[in-house]
């Protein structure tokens, strides 16, 4: 064997090695994993992080998997002649998008998803949001209009029915679950902000690691240096991040309902970069890390 050949098999295991601490340490745990931004656009990328996924659960860990889709529903309202319209980062969501949100969300990712665990080797089971999360209707303040605005069937989670994720976790199957809640009151589907449910199940579930994997690197000092990624963050420094303006945008309520998910018992929350092959297990097994953690400080 060559000297070089050699040394990579040295290395190889060396990695395996310095995951060995984490392995012991969350088997039997529970991650959820919120996926979305346009890493989910690319196959590759999609079918390597569900291969990482069902290494997780290979490993001992329970993953859970809440994913997004903005893009893909854009899309499928674009081709029924629907226009797209935010305020504030939400979707505004008649009665004729919120059938286009639930088919394309639960019929099409969602099933994909499926498809993609049960391809690289896993079982998973498709959890429609409606089974799991009850939501009220919310309005958002509008800066151009200066009022509230009413966003239509756009909802926030304030309860859940947790039992299919209960049973699919002890049934070693990993859950996969749509950001759609069911209406206190009518019954009606209700679109959520993924990130919103994801944080707000976590808390509900009390998971070791709550993930999210987008297409941002985690926070940055500077939004434009990548190098300048801040790799951990405690929870008392997030208000003043947010008050200087180095967390801003669509940042604001991600980590902000991270902040609340750790309150609500979440172990950490990780933000990562989904365009990086692996990153799951580069932030989750590696003592470097890959991405921003957000923590309580012991």
């Amino acid at each position: 064997m060559k000297e070089s050949t050699f040394q990579q098999q040295i290395d190889k295991a060396a990695v395996l090695i310095e995951a060995l601490p984490y392995l012991q340490r969350f088997r039997g745990s529970t991650f959820l994993i919120k996926v979305g931004g346009s890493a989910m656009e690319n196959p590759e990328l999609v079918k390597s992080l569900l291969r990482d996924v069902v290494f997780l659960e290979v490993a001992g860990i329970n993953p859970v998997i809440v994913h997004g889709g903005g893009k893909a529903i854009s899309a499928a309202m674009e081709r029924s002649g629907l226009t797209a319209e935010f305020v504030s980062g939400l979707r505004v969501t008649t009665d004729d998008a919120m059938a286009i949100v639930e088919k394309t969300l639960n019929e099409v990712i969602n099933a994909d998803l499926v498809s993609g665990v049960s391809g690289a080797g896993g079982r998973a089971v498709g959890v429609p949001g409606t089974a799991v999360f009850h939501g009220e209707r919310m309005r958002s303040w509008s800066a151009e209009a200066g009022r509230d605005v009413d966003l239509g069937r756009v909802g926030r989670v304030i309860d859940f029915t947790t039992d299919q994720i209960t049973r699919a976790v002890a049934s070693e199957i990993v859950p996969v679950i749509s950001p759609v809640a069911r209406e206190l009151g009518t019954g009606l589907s209700l679109n959520v902000n993924a990130d919103l449910a994801a944080s707000a199940l976590a808390g509900r579930l009390g998971v070791a690691k709550l993930v999210f994997l987008s297409d941002v690197r985690g926070v940055l000092r500077d939004p434009k240096d990548e190098s300048t990624i801040i790799p951990s963050i405690p929870v008392s420094e997030v208000e003043p991040l947010i008050e200087s303006g180095v967390i801003s945008g669509g940042m604001i309520p991600k980590v902000r309902s991270s902040v609340e998910a750790l309150q609500a018992g979440v172990g950490k929350v990780h933000m990562i970069d989904g365009r990086v092959p692996h990153s799951l297990l580069l932030e989750i097994f590696t003592d470097g890390g890959i991405g921003t953690e957000i923590f309580t400080p012991s």
